[in-house]
């Protein structure tokens, strides 16, 4: 019930006037006011809430949102889009899963938005949401079928279009509350400074005037002076922006600075891939030396084994000739010049070896240099973060520079290396891009701290027409003493005649409740009932199945053995045949 003049169902509060400034309002304070001036508060928020709920139902039935109003609700994209609008809105409380939410998340959608209008559900959800809906003019016709069904297809598209409504009406009241909050306490403030200073005056209490008078005043000072300090923040934090905005303009920009280390990268590859040329360069020449030097091994193996058996012929010639002195002495300094030519092949064989050894080590030092700048190459190139799993791996039995580093640097590093170049230009264009964003944002500032300036400035003239204002009521409140005194004795009747009225409201509100707490009960008793009621139907319902399934099982052993005695009369009958025969 309302306090105010009529009876029926309280309206949304807070969507017809902000709740910090009802709550402020010194029109509701009951040791101030006389009950005439709450008729008139209440009566006013009565007729605020008939000219919105007559002016605005249209406006808000298509009012914008995030992705544009959404008018028909027949098509699947429609729907997808307005699904989207309410679950932005009520995200994380209550989720709608496309394209056919769940009876249960439509229901807690509707009380969630009813919760956020401040409407109260007292009697049966669907008539209190239908007669929200005509009372606020909703543009769209909801059945009360459809909210007895509302899982069902052909009962969503009216009940998405009344949530999509619901969702903007709400987005709606709270942008308003939000854009007049500030106003309201400014306006309320000063409203109750006024009613409680001529009340105080009316009942000769001079003192606590005066005290509320230096509150007031000191309470606007600080206001002040807070206004003050948050201009001067804003002026230091708009010098810092500036500070900052000329470190970025009078140094090198980051764009350059970038440029320069893709300059130092980009030389730094270049000498890697110099350097890897030329050792790739004397690494040939090794394995080039080294096979000419295995060629001359080879070809001295060769000799030997000629020389081996032009010996073993000579043997076999020596022992199939007749020996005499001189033929002995002529085969032993042919020995001893063979011996001699051993002896130079021997040595000339020891002398290749040791080359090939020193060789094999030249070889083994030259390896470990490239094994280590190809550590180094692959420390570099994990520096530069290039965003490839890519390192050089030797291979010592490799032939070739292909063979010993492999030919994969070239389709996977260089391209890499691109990239991150690239990359590199599009991190120095972003930070231009930043450096812009800031200027902008210092631009912003100078004019916030203007538009700071300015407000000060009308908040001190408010505030000298608020003290000459006062003056002049102190004036008026003194020729009018005798009539105000007579006005507060009637108002003081009239105000134990409301206190009467709303303890009478007070115990039908107790009835009321206790007689929802007796039907609670009542209904949690029925549940009760229809619950055990269902569950002796089941366990009836299990028993027959029990007693079906052994009627089944029994029938079935009764088949088979019908089934096996046929069988046996069908086996039986060739010999029955043949006996008959």
């Amino acid at each position: 019930m309302r306090r105010g003049g009529g009876g029926g169902r309280r309206l949304p509060k807070s969507s017809l006037a902000p709740s910090t400034a009802s709550d402020r309002t010194p029109l509701l304070d009951p040791h101030v006011l006389h009950p005439r001036n709450l008729d008139l508060a209440f009566s006013r928020r009565d007729s605020d809430a008939a000219s919105l709920c007559s002016s605005r139902p249209s406006s808000i039935g298509t009012g914008p949102s995030l992705a544009g109003p959404v008018t028909n609700f027949s098509d699947r994209a429609s729907q997808a889009a307005a699904i989207r609008v309410v679950n932005a809105y009520l995200a994380p409380a209550v989720s709608l899963r496309a394209p056919l939410p769940s009876a249960k998340d439509i229901i807690a959608a509707f009380r969630h938005l009813l919760e956020r209008v401040d409407f109260p559900l007292q009697g049966s959800f669907e008539d209190d949401l239908l007669i929200f809906l005509r009372l606020l003019g909703c543009p769209y016709k909801l059945a009360r079928s459809a909210l007895k069904a509302p899982g069902t297809p052909h009962s969503w598209p009216p009940l998405l279009s009344v949530l999509y409504w619901l969702t903007l009406l709400a987005r709606t009241r709270e942008e308003v509350d939000a854009s007049s909050s500030a106003f309201d306490d400014v306006s309320n403030d000063l409203m109750l400074y006024v009613t409680n200073s001529y009340s105080l005056y009316l009942s000769g209490d001079d003192g606590s005037v005066a005290s509320l008078d230096e509150e007031y005043s000191s309470k606007a000072r600080a206001h002040a002076e807070a206004a003050v300090e948050s201009s001067q923040a804003l002026e230091k934090e708009a010098q810092d922006l500036e500070v900052k905005r000329t470190k970025l303009t009078s140094g090198p920009s980051r764009l350059e600075a970038l440029q320069a280390e893709e300059a130092a990268f980009t030389a730094d590859v270049q000498k890697f891939e110099e350097v890897v040329k030329s050792w790739t360069a004397k690494i040939q020449e090794k394995k080039e030396s080294l096979v000419r030097l295995e060629k001359e091994l080879e070809a001295k193996a060769m000799d030997r084994q000629q020389i081996a058996a032009e010996n073993e012929e000579l043997v076999k010639k020596v022992d199939a000739q007749v020996v005499n002195v001189r033929d002995v002495d002529r085969m032993q300094r042919e020995m001893l010049a063979v011996e001699n030519d051993n002896a130079k092949l021997e040595n000339g064989k020891a002398i290749l070896e040791e080359k090939g050894w020193e060789l094999d080590a030249a070889v083994v030092a030259k390896l470990e240099e490239i094994e280590g700048l190809v550590d180094q190459c692959n420390q570099a190139f994990r520096k530069l973060k290039p965003g490839v799993d890519f390192q050089y791996v030797l291979n010592p039995n490799g032939s070739s520079p292909v063979e010993l580093l492999g030919a994969s640097y070239k389709t996977i590093m260089k391209p890499a290396l691109n990239s991150l170049a690239d990359e590199t230009r599009r991190i120095s264009v972003s930070k231009h891009d930043e450096s812009v964003d800031l200027e902008k944002q210092s631009q912003r500032n100078a004019k916030i701290l203007a538009e700071k300036k300015n407000r000060i400035s009308i908040c001190q003239a408010k505030y000298d027409e608020v003290v000459a204002l006062l003056d002049s009521q102190d004036l008026e409140i003194r020729n009018h003493v005798s009539r105000c005194e007579a006005d507060a004795r009637q108002m003081k009747y009239e105000l134990e005649k409301k206190d009467q009225h709303l303890s009478t409201i007070e115990k039908e509100v107790e009835e009321f409740l206790k007689n929802s707490e007796k039907r609670l009960e009542d209904a949690k008793q029925e549940s009760d009932e229809e619950t055990q009621m269902c569950a002796r139907e089941l366990l009836k319902l299990i028993d027959s199945v029990t007693e079906y399934k052994e009627f089944m099982e029994a029938s079935i052993c009764g088949m088979k053995k019908e089934l096996y005695e046929a069988i046996d009369d069908i086996s039986s009958l060739p010999s029955k045949v043949a006996s008959a025969s």
